[in-house]
């Protein structure tokens, strides 16, 4: 199993490139179930969870095509996926690949829309949190969709199709909006979705499915209204920057004391991070390429946050943060209120050296002057990805065990990071 090798103590200059949404792209892959056409996306990002979604895809009978870098590509530029659905073969996705990614659970949603039923096993994916499903069959509910749960599976049936409805989630679930959404671009009549989530991945998805014919209101707003059509074209859809990745390199180079251009970020996907940033005494500077992020001699301040829905502080940077407070001048606190069970990475962070303090869902950080490295193991996507913050800066070594968290939502990060001059290597085997 691989590990990554840090030496800390290098600051991060030069340039970082940043890949396609992982959070947008999976959604965007299902949504082709919902369309006999070809769907082409560009700038998809290669990562593990995107490659087992093209076999969970191809179990259905899809066929994905991946394009090659054209002459002039850089060598971080996305890949090109031709995605053909043209005849769905199997309505079942199988226990032993949608127990591996989450996200996969959504394709319940377009095979129900589209042929009328679906057996999909109930998921599995990071631990951290029960995550439950209840939410996603409740808007297929609404839509009409009769549900049944037997022997880990859900069968969703719809023989005359889905119809219009109204569907109120009663707290922000991505997943859920992303499930109403593609059940009801094809249902008979209109739906609206009140407290949808405003996350700008749910309004690329929207964006593509527009281009494919849908009739959307209101996506990336707590309220979408939903016309139905009785099929959907193939297009062609860039996939949106990655804010996840921006924010959490930006605060690599924080936490190192760097100067770096994110090429291709957008500062307007993850505005509340960035404020949570400039509040530490980090500097920040959009540009037509991108974002320039800075942290001059002053050292890092302590801040206050608390994870919340779009346009919120995101918890997928919750961790990466608490990793940068453990150097700061001061307490910080961070209270998680998305999902539960997403403190795994302080038992970790503690192995540096960090002094940090749970009490209920609020973590109390304590910075220190220095960090020591350490060996650490991930425990999820986004934690894992803390440890690496941390071992930019200790002194002395780290190795990252099980760093296929890492490969799961981050491509190619070592060779990112050794280009701006961080010590970092990746140890096969």
């Amino acid at each position: 199993m691989d590990r990554i090798r840090i030496v800390g103590g290098q600051p991060l200059k030069g340039r970082i490139p940043i890949s396609g949404a992982k959070n947008a792209t999976l959604p965007l892959m299902i949504a082709s179930l919902l369309t006999d056409e070809p769907l082409v996306l560009e700038n998809v990002p290669r990562l593990a969870d995107v490659a087992l979604l093209q076999r969970i895809l191809g179990n259905h009978g899809v066929d994905v095509m991946v394009g090659g870098k054209r002459p002039g590509d850089g060598e971080y530029d996305g890949q090109t996926l031709h995605i053909s659905a043209k005849r769905i073969v199997d309505t079942t996705a199988p226990y032993d690949l949608v127990s591996r990614m989450r996200a996969s659970f959504w394709v319940i949603a377009p095979l129900v829309a589209r042929m009328g039923e679906a057996k999909v096993s109930l998921p599995g994916g990071c631990a951290i949190g029960t995550r439950p499903v209840d939410l996603l069959l409740m808007a297929l509910r609404n839509l009409g969709a009769e549900i049944e749960i037997d022997g880990g599976y859900v069968l969703a049936r719809a023989p005359h199709g889905l119809r219009g409805g109204e569907i109120v989630f009663p707290k922000v679930t991505v997943s859920g909006t992303h499930t109403a959404l593609m059940g009801a671009v094809l249902a008979k009549g209109a739906t609206v979705i009140e407290n949808a989530a405003c996350e700008p991945e749910i309004a690329d998805v929207a964006d593509c499915l527009v281009k494919m014919g849908a009739r959307i209101k209101g996506a990336g707003t707590p309220r979408i209204e939903i016309e139905g059509v009785a099929r959907l074209d193939g297009t062609r859809h860039r996939v949106l920057a990655d804010r996840i990745e921006t924010g959490t390199y930006a605060m690599a180079v924080a936490m190192t004391g760097g100067d770096v251009m994110l090429d291709g970020a957008r500062p307007e996907l993850l505005q509340a991070a960035l404020d949570v940033l400039v509040e530490a005494g980090v500097e920040i500077a959009a540009t037509n390429e991108g974002l320039r992020v800075q942290r001059n001699g002053a050292g890092i301040a302590p801040v206050t946050v608390t994870t919340a829905p779009f346009p919120g502080f995101p918890t997928d940077l919750q961790a990466q943060l608490m990793a940068l407070m453990t150097r700061a001048k001061g307490t910080s606190r961070i209270t998680e209120t998305i999902f539960e069970n997403r403190f795994m990475h302080v038992q970790e962070l503690a192995r540096f050296g960090a002094d940090i303090r749970l009490d209920g869902e609020t973590a109390t950080i304590a910075g220190v002057p220095r960090l020591k490295g350490a060996p650490v193991m991930a425990t999820d996507l986004r934690a894992s990805v803390s440890l690496v913050i941390a071992a930019l800066v200790a002194e002395g070594e780290t190795l990252v065990n099980r760093v296929y968290h890492l490969d799961r939502g981050f491509e190619r990060l070592e060779d990112k990071l050794s280009a701006c001059g961080a010590e970092i290597e990746r140890i096969s085997g």
